[in-house]
C-alpha cells in the first residue's frame, strides 16, 4: 500500500505508551522525557517546513486530535481498549495498532516520507508500518532492554514476569536490523546497540536530546535566591525531579543523605517525584520507610509534582541538582538544570558523563557507591568557587550543545540519508 504524495514533506512520529499530547502532564505514568523529546523535537521540524503527525493510542477520555497548529498535530489512534496500558504490556496490542493505523491513515488520505518511532513498541509497529508504506523508517530506542535487564536486582523470575524483557529484546534486535537507521541518545547507547544487538556502527547515528534554549536560562544570584525562598529551599539543599521510578535512584540518593551530613551536617533532600497511582505511591512509600530508618526523615522533602510552567524556577532555586539514577538513557533534566545555571552532579551508569568535563561542566559519580556520590554532592556545597565555575561553564555547554534547533538539523540529516538508501534498496530490488 502507497499512499500518493502531495504538499510539504511529512513526518510520521510514533511515541505510543503513556500520556501523549500536545501539552502533557509530565509524571503520569510511562509520562516524561521522551514525551518532551518528541515533542520538541517535532515542534523544530515544523519550523524547518516539515509536517508531522505525532501518533500515539487514544485512551480514557482524551480526544482524537490535538492540533498544534502548521501543520502539526498528535494524532491519537483507538488500540487495546480504553483503558491505560503500561509500556511493557504494549506487545499484546500492537497488531491491532498497526491494522487500525493503516486502516485510518489510507481512509484519511496521510501521505508520509518517512517513519520515526521512538521506544521499541514504536520500533516495532513503525518497522510493519515502514514496510507497507515502502518508505523509510528511523528509529530512536531511548533506552534498551539488554541494558534495563543488567540493572535490576531481584528474582529473574518475576522480574522477566513483569517487564518481559526476552520479548522485548528480540523485538528490539529485529527493529534494528530491519529499519534504516538507528539514531542513539549517547556513546554509551552506541556500544550496547554494537555489543549487545550486533548492530553495525554505520548503522548508528549518535544524537542527544535537546533543550529549549529559551526556557531554561540562567538568573542573576538576587533572583535565585527570591526563587529558593518562594519554594523554601535552604542554602545546602539537594533537588532532584523524576517520575516514580525504581531506575531513577531515589532510594539511592537518600543512602548517600547520611555521608552527606559527615560533611554539610545541614544539608537536605527536595525530591519531586510524581506519583499518579498506588503503585507510584507505594514506591514513595517504601523510600520514605527507608530514610526513616537511616535517621534522615526531617532532612528528607517530597515535593512532588511539580508543574511543567514552574520547572526552571525550581532548577534555578536549587543549590545542587542531582541526577542519581541506577541507569539513565540520557538524563535530560541534568541538561536542563546546567542550563539554568545549577550544578549538577549526575550518575555514570548511562553515558552522559561522557560529554561533560568534569570539574567544569559537572561533576559525576557512581550513586550506588554512598559516600562517593556524597562527596560529589559536598563539592559544589562547600566550595563558592567550583560552585560559580559549575554554574557558567555548565551552563553555557549545555546550552551551545543541546539547543533543539541543532539537534533537529542533525536529525533531518539523518533522515536523508536514510531515505536516499531506502529508496535505492527498492530501486535495485525493481
Amino acid at each position: 500500500m502507497t499512499l500518493p504524495h502531495t504538499g510539504p514533506p511529512k513526518i510520521l512520529m510514533l511515541s505510543l505508551h503513556g500520556y501523549v499530547g500536545a501539552e502533557p502532564e509530565l509524571g503520569l505514568p510511562d509520562t516524561g522525557g521522551q514525551v518532551v523529546f518528541v515533542l520538541e523535537l517535532a515542534k523544530q521540524f515544523r519550523e524547518l517546513g516539515h509536517a508531522v503527525d505525532i501518533v500515539t493510542r487514544r485512551f480514557e477520555d482524551q480526544p482524537e486530535v490535538d492540533d498544534m497548529g502548521g501543520n502539526l498535530r498528535v494524532w491519537r489512534i483507538p488500540y487495546g481498549g480504553p483503558d491505560f496500558v503500561r509500556k511493557e504490556d504494549m506487545h499484546d496490542h500492537l497488531d491491532e495498532f498497526v491494522r487500525t493505523f493503516l486502516e485510518m491513515a489510507q481512509d484519511g488520505g496521510s501521505n508520509y516520507d518517512i517513519v520515526n518511532s521512538h521506544y521499541w513498541d514504536a520500533g516495532h509497529a513503525g518497522q510493519r508500518i515502514s514496510e507497507e508504506l515502502r518508505i523509510a523508517h528511523v528509529h530512536t530506542p531511548h533506552s534498551l532492554g539488554a541494558w534495563k535487564r543488567q540493572d535490576m536486582a531481584g528474582d529473574p523470575q518475576k522480574i522477566e514476569s513483569n517487564y518481559r524483557f526476552d520479548e522485548r529484546i528480540r523485538k528490539e534486535f529485529l527493529t534494528f536490523r530491519r529499519c534504516d537507521h538507528v539514531i542513539a541518545t549517547t556513546n554509551q547507547q552506541v556500544e550496547l546497540l554494537s555489543d549487545e544487538y550486533d548492530v553495525p556502527s554505520n548503522h548508528i547515528t549518535m544524537i542527544p536530546p535537546g533543550i529549549d534554549e529559551g526556557r531554561y536560562t540562567p538568573v542573576t544570584r538576587s533572583q535565585a535566591q527570591s526563587r529558593r525562598r518562594k519554594f523554601k529551599f535552604r542554602k545546602n539543599d539537594v533537588y532532584t525531579v523524576g517520575r516514580a521510578a525504581a531506575n531513577k535512584g531515589y532510594d539511592l540518593l537518600i543512602r548517600a543523605l547520611p555521608e552527606l551530613h559527615d560533611q554539610v551536617p545541614d544539608a537536605r533532600l527536595q525530591l519531586a517525584v510524581g506519583a499518579n497511582s498506588r503503585a507510584d505511591e507505594r514506591k514513595v512509600e517504601k523510600w520514605k520507610a527507608l530514610a526513616g530508618e537511616l535517621g534522615v526523615s526531617d532532612a528528607v522533602k517530597w515535593l512532588g509534582y511539580v508543574p511543567e510552567t514552574e520547572m526552571a524556577d525550581y532548577y534555578r532555586a536549587a543549590p545542587v541538582f542531582a541526577l542519581p539514577s541506577r541507569y539513565e538513557p540520557f538524563g535530560m533534566t541534568a541538561v536542563e538544570a546546567m542550563a539554568c545555571g545549577t550544578p549538577c552532579v549526575v550518575t555514570v551508569h548511562g553515558g552522559l558523563e561522557e560529554m561533560f568535563d568534569f570539574g567544569a561542566h559537572a561533576l559525576f559519580a557512581d550513586p550506588k557507591r554512598p559516600r562517593e556520590f556524597a562527596v560529589m554532592l559536598s563539592m559544589p556545597l562547600r566550595y563558592p568557587q567550583l560552585r560559580d565555575r559549575l554554574s557558567i561553564a555548565g551552563g553555557r555547554f549545555a546550552r551551545r550543545q543541546f539547543g533543539w534547533r541543532g539537534i533537529a538539523r542533525r536529525t533531518l540529516n539523518v533522515f536523508d540519508r536514510a531515505k536516499s538508501t531506502h529508496d535505492w534498496d527498492y530501486h535495485e530490488s525493481g
